[in-house]
């Protein structure tokens, strides 16, 4: 029974940090400071948070347009030029699309950060390489500094 138990507690990671507002900036320290294996934690979390910018990415096109005619719904004629797309804005005009890409999952999260490369002008093709290399590259970050940030505050001892 708890090998089940377990198994929706992996599956519930990778789900999690498929959801644009939580990610793997919060699902990774969560999940291994509830115990879970961070090797596992760090794999499930990265391809869940992946698949959905990925799904992002290859058809933001469809997405643009239902966003767009929602949006002309709701305000008229307002441009909204503040909070995170404003940060994606910044970065794009400083650093381009890999600088985006490379801050955007601990700036304005990834999901925003790809559809703001795309909005923007970088192909799809760059855009989905940066966003993996990104994510590869923040779940490290993440996972070792939740492995190391928890074993420095308490006297648990988490493996990789």
């Amino acid at each position: 029974m708890t090998f089940l138990l377990d198994i929706w507690d992996y599956l519930l990671v990778f789900l999690l940090a498929a959801v644009p507002w939580f990610e793997i900036g919060l699902i990774i320290p969560v999940s291994i400071l509830a115990g879970m294996n961070a090797f596992w934690v760090a794999i499930l979390a990265f391809f869940g948070n992946l698949l959905t910018v990925y799904l992002l990415i290859v058809f933001f096109d469809r997405l643009k347009g239902w966003f767009f005619r929602k949006k002309k719904k709701e305000q008229s004629d307002q441009e909204e030029d503040s909070g995170r797309y404003a940060r994606a804005n910044r970065m794009w005009d400083k650093y381009g699309v890999s600088g985006l890409l490379l801050a955007g999952p601990f700036l304005t999260g990834s999901h925003i950060a790809a559809g703001a490369a795309i909005v923007f002008g970088a192909t799809k093709t760059k855009t989905l390489y940066w966003s993996t290399i990104s994510l590869g590259l923040w779940t490290l970050v993440f996972t070792i500094g939740s492995i190391y940030g928890l074993g420095w505050l308490t006297d648990v001892n988490l493996s990789f």
